[in-house]
């Protein structure tokens, strides 16, 4: 069957719609009033959907938003059926837990660049600090009893219709996030689930990329809990617990991780079953623990992903490709850098488990076009790439590119600077297109806030981009493949496209032709020597094949155990004794 790609992206939530206004005509009002319930832990789920599915990290204290929403909420409700202002505090329920998860996102995730098991830890003691102080502070929370005695929502009734005000929500948080998903922003939280690392070399500060999507997560579990307090009228500590933080997690994985409709399916369908073997059997618990482990081994995907498999098969499709395509326009101009170009390393020391690895380097860069890095393995090239980009600390010393020390700085802040790197082993999004490859690539240092929230960002081009994609034509015929299904040569190219997108000031290449055919090497210096020449850029190249250094390089700078041994011509360095004695390199 075909549809057009409005229909594919608004049929599902149509189903959605529908399923919900079946309720109640179909199930009666008890049913409608345990569904709601139910929609109110798929939207939290929503949100670990996001921060887990979408970006990676995995937090184990979500309850802790729900419930933080659900006592201001709770406390609002019944301070407004005295005195009026205590409506204008309702807002807060939503936005306190909003401002806690983006503001603890910051702080840790300021300076780290990998996500790791320490930040699921810290939710998760959070999440059971929230539960302890909601048992203890019984003058505001009513302690272990819960605080109860709370009113409903003007003109709703939470045996009837306040059911359509909580469908409606959940229809919109869906809506939203299903929106977010397709999104340059949503592509840059794929990557930052993908490879962190190499999306701050492109300038992207991925700290705040995180902290933006776990505060969006704060606020849909604290708005969860806003609409939860009317509908129950007692909001108890265990609002707040970790048993129901880890629940949360459990319908997520369940339903499916990387799909809001998957946090719906699993907190509605395991809230029903789980309500209904209460009732008849005695080890229910053990039930849908099998039930959990079933569909996890099955389906790792979750139960959304048998789905989307199915609609496939019919025809359908059950979600919207997360970037779709745009028609081309013109790409905004790059952000202005200083036209200074020079790169100093003056004197500097790194030092990694008490083993030097840089002793007192000293190396100035300052004519444009290509420079070779050469010498021998252990001399400290790709390490002196590593403390430029600040993947290693800078002991001593100092580093200057256009005259401005870049110590202390990060990895994004670098990048930002102008400086763009290739690794020696492609550093790709496995999970990403080559057509998001280059898209992230073209948005580095041009694209603002509101450019990463409209579709039409998806169709930026530039000069710069046609003539790669010429020059390298599987970028073309092969745009929707996912990196992780392409060759090593086609992943060494698709690394080096990206590094010249941004139209850098200085490109840092650490053996662009590594486990590359003489006709994939020959292929590969024609792009640098056309980059370089086209940008007027300077390109730092650390190559062993001397065919290569021989072919793009002017100049060639010598390391050896640290420091450098000497700079020249290729011909000066190889008549060099002091160079001979220690390196000679090959060729292809």
């Amino acid at each position: 069957m075909a549809w057009s790609r409005g229909a594919e992206r608004a049929w599902p939530l149509g189903l959605l719609a529908a399923a919900l206004v079946a309720v109640p005509p179909l199930g009666g009002d008890f049913l409608a009033y345990q569904v709601g319930l139910y929609l109110l832990y798929g939207m939290v789920a929503q949100g670990i959907v996001l921060a887990w599915g979408r970006c990676g990290f995995l937090p184990l204290g979500q309850a802790l938003f729900f419930g933080l929403g659900a006592y201001v909420a709770g406390l609002a409700l019944k301070g407004a059926a005295t005195n009026g202002w205590w409506w204008l505090a309702l807002p807060l329920a939503a936005l306190l837990p909003a401002a806690l998860a983006w503001g603890l996102a910051r702080v840790l995730f300021a300076r780290r660049f990998e996500n790791g098991p320490y930040f699921s830890l810290i939710t998760l003691a959070l999440s059971m600090l929230g539960f302890q102080i909601a048992n203890q502070w019984s003058s505001v929370s009513g302690g272990f009893n819960g605080l109860g005695g709370i009113p409903e929502l003007p003109g709703l009734d939470r045996y009837g219709n306040m059911y359509w005000l909580i469908a409606a929500t959940c229809l919109a948080s869906t809506a939203l996030f299903v929106w977010l998903e397709r999104t340059p922003l949503g592509t840059l939280w794929r990557a930052v689930a993908d490879n962190e690392n190499r999306l701050q070399f492109f300038g992207f500060a991925t700290n705040r990329l995180k902290a933006l999507a776990f505060g969006l997560s704060g606020f849909m579990g604290g708005l969860a809990g806003l609409l939860y307090a009317p509908h129950q009228g007692l909001v108890t500590p265990q609002t707040t617990s970790f048993q129901l933080s880890a629940e949360l997690v459990i319908w997520t994985a369940v339903g499916g991780r990387s799909s809001p409709y998957g946090a719906l399916l699993g907190a509605v369908g395991i809230g029903l079953l789980s309500a209904t073997l209460r009732q008849h059997f005695a080890y229910w618990e053990v039930l849908v623990a099998v039930l959990f482990i079933a569909v996890v081994l099955r389906y790792p995907g979750g139960l959304v992903a048998a789905l989307q498999a199915l609609a496939q098969r019919l025809g359908l499709v059950l979600q919207a490709p997360a970037a779709a395509d745009a028609a081309p326009v013109s790409a905004p101009a790059l952000r202005a850098i200083d036209e200074d170009a020079v790169l100093e390393f003056d004197a500097v020391v790194v030092r990694q488990r008490g083993v030097t690895i840089l002793d007192g380097l000293s190396l100035r860069i300052e004519t444009r076009g290509v420079h070779g890095l050469i010498g021998p393995n252990g001399a400290g090239k790709t390490s002196s790439f590593n403390v430029l980009t600040r993947r290693l600390p800078l002991a001593a010393g100092d580093i200057r590119w256009g005259g401005r020390s870049l110590a202390g700085l990060t990895a994004d802040a670098v990048a930002r600077l102008g400086i763009a790197r290739k690794f020696q082993i492609p550093s790709v999004f496995p999970s990403l297109s080559v057509a998001d490859h280059l898209r992230i690539a073209l948005w580095a240092r041009r694209a603002t806030g509101a450019d990463l929230l409209r579709a039409g960002t998806h169709g930026w081009t530039t000069p710069t981009r046609q003539a790669v994609e010429a020059e390298i034509p599987f970028l073309v015929t092969e745009q929707h493949r996912v990196a992780g299904e392409l060759s090593q040569g086609q992943r060494q190219m698709l690394e080096l496209a990206m590094t010249i997108l941004p139209e850098p000031r200085l490109m840092l290449l650490d053996e662009p032709c590594a486990g590359l055919s003489t006709q994939e090497t020959a292929q590969q210096l024609q792009v640098i020597a056309h980059a370089v020449a086209r940008l007027g850029n300077t390109a730092l190249l650390i190559e062993h094949d001397m065919s290569a250094v021989q072919a793009l390089a002017s100049l060639v700078h010598v390391m050896h155990q640290g420091r450098l041994l000497a700079s020249g011509t290729l011909a000066e360095v190889q008549a060099d004794a002091a160079v001979r004695k220690v390196y000679a390199g090959g060729h292809k």
